[in-house]
């Protein structure tokens, strides 16, 4: 197979955020086989004061690293490089649990993942990293994205991957400037069947590793440990349906498990959550269309500072799996937005946030306020 390498000439030495599975750890056997000088290091979030997930079908992003850890020194030992765990548990408690509990709390559906990446992964690892007199020039990470500097932007550009389906820019738009230039992401130019490929080729003993398929593989409230705090279940009329047992049970669009006793005309779906009501609202399918959202904490690239007082066209994306979506957004501030799509979009979220995007290139982003 053709390797595509990142970087061409100036040997560098790399630090590469290891998580135990296989795109990490083929980041570090491409930047190697370069001639990079490659060192790893493993950021450790799971605190045991939390409940162990009970679904072990599926790895995930929150649990216990026991496995993560034995793959890490499988890896170590194949591609003979330094191995380093770094404690980063009560930054993560504080900065990404505390803003979980927090939207949760308030009615809105947090994505746990965009604030590892932003203060955690990018942030926090890498400080612990020099605290420890580990020395690098470049850190790396298995997420499947690109970063371009343009000369005549005089600034670094976060572009989509060449995986559309695989592509991850979702979860970075928040990367500062000075984190870009700073950065590198080896698998944007790079499928996933060709990661696999690599994988396989080379005999990488953690092969049968699978991908991390969410945050949390249990009952959310283990995290929460909320109080019930029960309310009603209303329709657009405002009548009583059903109780719930706490707001933060519930998530716009859900339709399974909503408690509701006798059959409806149509399928109900979870449309409003009115957090002062304490109240869950439930409509049709067609309810949870619609044409706008506020996004606030929107934070631009920098060679995008005019768009803070322009009106622009942009594809928009409201969450990970989501299609991008043609809209016009209006600056209503320096840090809130107002965007109106051209077609209505499903299940539109407070808490989660939305990205902006010119073709391939993250122009910004924002959370989605309502």
């Amino acid at each position: 197979m053709k390797f595509i390498f990142y970087e061409r000439g100036e040997i560098m030495k790399i630090l590469v955020g290891l998580s135990g599975g296989i795109d990490s750890a083929i980041v570090a056997y491409l930047l190697k086989k370069q001639g990079h000088e490659v060192i790893g290091a493993m950021m450790s979030i799971w605190d045991k004061s939390f409940v162990e997930p009970k679904n072990k079908r599926y790895s995930t992003c929150f649990g216990p690293e026991e496995n993560e850890i034995l793959n890490l020194h499988k890896i170590g030992k194949f591609l003979k490089i330094p191995l380093h765990i770094l404690n980063c548990k009560e930054e993560y408690k504080k900065i990404v649990i505390e803003n979980f509990k927090n939207e949760y709390k308030n009615g809105r559906t947090p994505n746990p993942c965009i604030w590892c990446n932003t203060y955690i992964k990018f942030g926090t690892l890498l400080a612990k990293a020099k605290k420890q007199g580990i020395s690098f020039d470049k850190f790396a990470t298995g997420h499947y994205a690109n970063i371009k500097f343009s000369n005549s932007l005089n600034a670094y550009q976060l572009l989509k991957a060449i995986d559309k389906k695989k592509d991850q820019t979702y979860f970075l738009y928040r990367l500062t400037q000075n984190t870009l230039s700073k950065t590198v992401f080896p698998l944007g130019r790079y499928t996933k069947k060709q990661v696999k490929d690599i994988a396989k080729d080379i005999g990488l003993p953690i092969i049968n590793q699978r991908d991390s398929q969410d945050f949390y593989a249990d009952d959310y409230n283990n995290i929460l440990k909320f109080s019930s705090n029960p309310g009603n279940i209303i329709d657009k009329t405002g009548k009583i349906l059903g109780k719930h047992k706490g707001i933060w049970n519930y998530t716009i669009g859900k339709r399974k498990k909503l408690g509701l006793s006798g059959g409806t005309a149509k399928p109900l779906y979870v449309i409003n959550i009115m957090t002062k009501q304490n109240a869950i609202v439930v409509g049709t399918k067609e309810d949870l269309y619609s044409s706008y959202l506020i996004a606030d904490k929107v934070i631009w690239a920098s060679f995008c500072t005019i768009h803070k007082q322009s009106i622009i066209k942009a594809n928009i994306k409201i969450r990970q799996q989501h299609k991008c979506a043609m809209a016009t957004i209006t600056p209503l501030n320096n840090t809130e937005v107002k965007i109106k799509f051209d077609e209505p979009q499903m299940s539109i979220t407070a808490g989660q946030s939305v990205v902006f995007y010119d073709d391939n290139v993250v122009l910004g982003g924002g959370i989605i306020k309502k």
